[in-house]
């Protein structure tokens, strides 16, 4: 017969809650599993939905420099890039490069669409950096805010707000701040990353990122940092304006719900301060599907980004894509606008991960 002392039976888990971990182990590694597995048919459908859509309007080559080409030069071309085969073999080509990790070169200036992408990403990356930090700091806050003072004259003023904010055309809120802050003001400036002298230090050092603000901590000089920095205040406001509106009013309805809950009025009634109440209890249940929405935030604000860097002249991603509009070279869009569909379906898969960290329910 085995004698069970009372410490083995303290230190050993019982049957339940071993199952019990085993369970939930198992529940998150599974729903990693299947929302990694989820990137590729998302990638799949959102570039074969942009390889269709450009061969609507015609072959790149035809719409970028067809009218600067003789018919036999037009058809040369045509045929060295292959756009004279049937387009379903154009496409399991085009499926075939971007496995390989080749998004196509550019027909305006002949450049890998990779290139493109690290040139000009850091700017974008960065710029989508400022506006979530914006959007965050405003949008939280006054949800809570809201929340709180439910049905009052500061909650409807924030919800108008919110509405307002999300309601404006972006090119329309960046030239209104532009008006107001430089043209009236003079506060800042009108556009560009940084001023001319700042952007050739920048743009010249070793090992540059092309992210600003890292490299102009890197040169320790504060007036460099400064200058970074005021010229990121209005298109990160921009911006950052467009989600903040989103974030206050999803924060708004996610408290409510928390604080006319049952284990807050338990806390309240143990004499639980308000402050803490609101901060603590009520704000974190809440926080979850803020940090769900943030993936798809962060595909709105890449969009919005097309019109804030060309209303700003910010020379990233979307005011390159831009240029490439323009001049109708729709291999360049193509290549970009597929490249941009992977980090998104990436950056939602870390949100959706960091989300089932934070709140088990996610995973079942």
């Amino acid at each position: 017969m085995t004698l069970t002392t009372p410490e083995a039976v303290e230190s050993e888990p019982t049957k339940p809650q071993a199952q019990r971990g085993a369970k939930s182990g198992g529940g998150l590694g599974r729903y990693i599993l299947v929302r990694f597995l989820l990137i590729f048919p998302t990638v799949f459908i959102l570039v074969t939905l942009v390889f269709f859509l450009m061969r609507v309007i015609g072959n790149p080559i035809t719409a970028s420099v067809g009218g600067r080409l003789t018919p036999d030069q037009l058809q040369e071309r045509l045929h060295a890039a292959g756009y004279d085969r049937p387009v379903f073999v154009q496409y399991l080509e085009y499926l075939g490069n971007i496995v390989r990790g080749d998004f196509g070169t550019t027909s305006t200036d002949n450049r890998p669409i990779t290139e493109v992408i690290v040139t000009y990403g850091g700017a974008t990356a960065e710029l989508v950096f400022y506006a979530l930090i914006v959007a965050l700091v405003l949008g939280i806050p006054l949800g809570m805010l809201a929340a709180y003072l439910r049905d009052k004259w500061p909650d409807v003023l924030f919800r108008a707000l919110a509405i307002l904010t999300y309601a404006t055309p972006v090119f329309f809120g960046g030239l209104l701040l532009k008006l107001v802050f430089s043209v009236w003001l003079g506060w800042l400036p009108l556009s560009d990353r940084a001023s001319t002298r700042v952007s050739l230090i920048l743009d010249n050092i070793p090992g540059a990122t092309g992210i600003y603000l890292i490299d102009a901590l890197r040169t320790g000089n504060a007036q460099v940092i400064g200058d970074v920095l005021s010229h990121a205040v209005l298109p990160a406001l921009t911006l950052g304006l467009l989600t903040a509106g989103i974030f206050l009013r999803l924060v708004r309805a996610n408290m409510i719900g928390s604080l006319g809950s049952e284990y807050v009025d338990a806390a309240r009634s143990r004499g639980v301060r308000e402050a803490r109440l609101v901060r603590t209890h009520a704000f974190r249940p809440a926080l979850v599907p803020i940090i769900t929405v943030m993936g798809l935030q962060i595909a709105m604000l890449l969009g919005g980004s097309v019109l804030t860097e060309t209303t700003f002249g910010w020379r990233g991603l979307g005011f390159q894509l831009n240029q490439y509009l323009s001049a109708r070279d729709f291999v360049a869009v193509q290549g970009i606008v597929a490249m941009l569909a992977v980090i998104v379906a990436l950056t939602n898969f870390i949100v959706d991960v960091v989300a089932a960290l934070i709140d088990p329910r996610v995973r079942f």
